[in-house]
């Protein structure tokens, strides 16, 4: 093997792994290695700088744990996780659009029935919250799962305030019905920032971005013999929009959500009038 130089130090490298049996593995990591020397080379990277990024990646690690993925927020932030998303599930335009599955889906949603409120606090602006799901030729999916999740009107996650929020708040686990369609009651769902208190946080600060998301909702919808997603529907007068703190926003996935003043069907819905709607309908590929 050639003796390792500063000119050829990717190949020295690269080569170290010619003998590994599994050819992916082998393509990835030869392709890290040539991809890391490059960057080292182009900016020259100094011993100081190199130590501070082994310590803030050791911090990020520790700073996980089973409610907070700080790796996760990481590949976020840097247009990682959406990159790896778009990749592996490109639609073609004939379905949904997929997005980051983010940092906050750690825990099972509660099983629910159609038109359930899943709001468990008592905050927020009343929404219902509906759509179908149908496949690549628009037959509705019966029986397909529709696993949601969202913030609440503070901004936080359940599995964020263990002791203040009650577990499984905002989140629910539904089956569409014969039409393939879902609904279920909720509030609107509000902008709030990442988890900005740790590595992340402070690598954010340091290049002068916001942690901010706009307003949303996740949704995981499977149904056998369709390939699954994971996306977000969007609030489209949400500040952030044009500038989410992990690139998660694509047009396609932006919705209205106007109000509705309707007493009857306020009633009919369970919900206080006025309300709001918001409407997501959700298209598969198959398998």
């Amino acid at each position: 093997m050639e003796l390792f130089s500063e000119e050829r130090s990717a190949e020295v490298v690269a080569e170290s792994f010619a003998a590994t049996a599994d050819p992916r593995l082998r393509q990835v990591m030869t392709s890290l290695v040539e991809h890391l020397h490059a960057f080292v080379k182009d900016v020259e990277l100094t011993e100081a700088e190199w130590a501070a990024a082994v310590d803030f990646l050791t911090r990020t690690g520790q700073k996980s744990d089973a409610a907070r993925q700080e790796f996760i927020l990481l590949s976020d932030v840097l247009g990682v996780s959406m990159l790896v998303e778009t990749i592996n599930h490109r639609s073609g335009g004939t379905s949904t659009e997929s997005t980051v599955l983010g940092p906050f889906h750690v825990v099972e949603s509660p099983p629910r029935s159609l038109g359930d409120l899943i709001v468990l606090d008592d905050k927020g602006t009343p929404c219902l919250v509906s759509g179908q799901v149908t496949g690549p030729s628009g037959e509705p999916l019966a029986d397909a799962v529709v696993d949601v999740w969202q913030a609440n009107e503070d901004g936080f996650y359940d599995v964020q305030q263990p002791g203040i929020q009650p577990p499984g708040n905002l989140r629910g686990l539904f089956r569409t019905d014969l039409e393939g369609r879902f609904w279920f009651r909720s509030v609107v769902p509000r902008f709030y920032p990442i988890p900005d208190d740790g590595p992340v946080g402070q690598l954010l600060a340091a290049t002068g971005r916001h942690p901010y998301r706009p307003a949303h909702l996740h949704f995981i919808v499977t149904a056998p013999g369709y390939r699954s997603v994971t996306t977000h529907v969007f609030v489209a007068d949400s500040p952030y929009l044009d500038s989410d703190a992990v690139f998660g926003v694509k047009e396609s996935l932006v919705r209205e959500v106007p109000l509705v003043d309707d007493p009857a069907r306020a009633e009919a819905a369970g919900l206080d009038n006025p309300f709001r709607t918001l409407t997501f309908d959700i298209g598969l590929l198959r398998s």
